[in-house]
C-alpha cells in the first residue's frame, strides 16, 4: 500500500489569509496557483496568485476553503513545503514558505544566511 503525501500543507493563518483575499476578489471560482522555479543560490522563486483554474497536468491540493493547484513541474520541489502567513507588525507581513527541498545551496555571494 503507497501512502501519498500532499504536496503542500497551508497553516490555518495562511488559510485564513488567502480566505479574507479571495473574498475581497469577490470570485469565489478562482484558485491559489503555486509556483516553484530554480532560483540560483538563493534556492527557489515562488509564484503565489490566483488563477481561474487547473489544467489536467496539475495537482490540485484541497483546502476545505479553497483550491491551490500546482504545476507539475513544481510538484516535486514543493513536495513537504509548510506555506504560513506571518504578521510581525512593523517588520511586515507576508506568506513564508517552509521548504524542506532548499538543502545545499553553495552560495559564494556572502548574504545567504
Amino acid at each position: 500500500m503507497t501512502l501519498e503525501m500532499t504536496p503542500v500543507v497551508l497553516t490555518d493563518s495562511a488559510i485564513d489569509k488567502v480566505r479574507e483575499l479571495l473574498e475581497s476578489e469577490g470570485d469565489d471560482t478562482l484558485v491559489l496557483r503555486l509556483g516553484a522555479r530554480p532560483g540560483g543560490c538563493s534556492g527557489f522563486r515562488y509564484d503565489l496568485h490566483f488563477d481561474t483554474g487547473a489544467s489536467v497536468t496539475d495537482t490540485v491540493v484541497e483546502t476545505g476553503a479553497f483550491d491551490v493547484v500546482i504545476d507539475e513541474r513544481s510538484v516535486g520541489r514543493l513536495m513537504g513545503s509548510v506555506i504560513d502567513f506571518r504578521d510581525e507588525g512593523l517588520a511586515g507581513a507576508g506568506f513564508a514558505i517552509e521548504n524542506p527541498n532548499e538543502t545545499g545551496h553553495s552560495c559564494t555571494c556572502g548574504k545567504r544566511g
